[in-house]
């Protein structure tokens, strides 16, 4: 009698120990196995994001580009308008220059490739007077 208890408790321990692994039930599969995106084909009407339909204000461009770098003065990025005064006084042309061409720690266009030379300027103009 004592063997069959010890089994059975044995047993019902066991069973009663086994964490339930809620990874494997049907929902949780589905889930992990679902697509990530769409695709669609001509003629498929798909969600079709706002495009801007004309040129950016400096503060956008600001927003979206350049406020990484000289919202926080990283790598030396000019902040306020005391930092950007040696460098307006080389010039409009020659900081537009250095913006759209890069120049010391600046990428090409400040990473925003497609914004126009009238919108690097709108944003040289923004950033400056802040």
């Amino acid at each position: 009698m004592k063997k069959l208890s010890a089994a059975l408790l044995l047993l019902a321990t066991t069973a009663y120990a086994q964490p339930y692994d809620n990874s494997m039930t049907e929902d949780a599969i589905k889930k992990r196995i679902a697509p990530i995106g769409a695709v669609y084909f001509e003629g498929d009407k798909a969600a079709v994001a706002e495009v801007p339909t004309g040129p950016r204000t400096g503060e956008q461009v600001y927003q979206g580009a350049c406020f990484a770098c000289h919202g926080t003065g990283a790598l030396g990025a000019p902040k306020s308008a005391d930092d950007w005064a040696p460098r307006l006084a080389k010039g409009a042309d020659t900081l537009l220059s250095h913006a759209i061409n890069g120049f010391n720690a600046m990428p090409p266009r400040g990473t925003c490739m497609d914004c126009s030379d009238d919108e690097i300027s709108a944003a040289i103009d923004f950033m400056s007077k802040k």
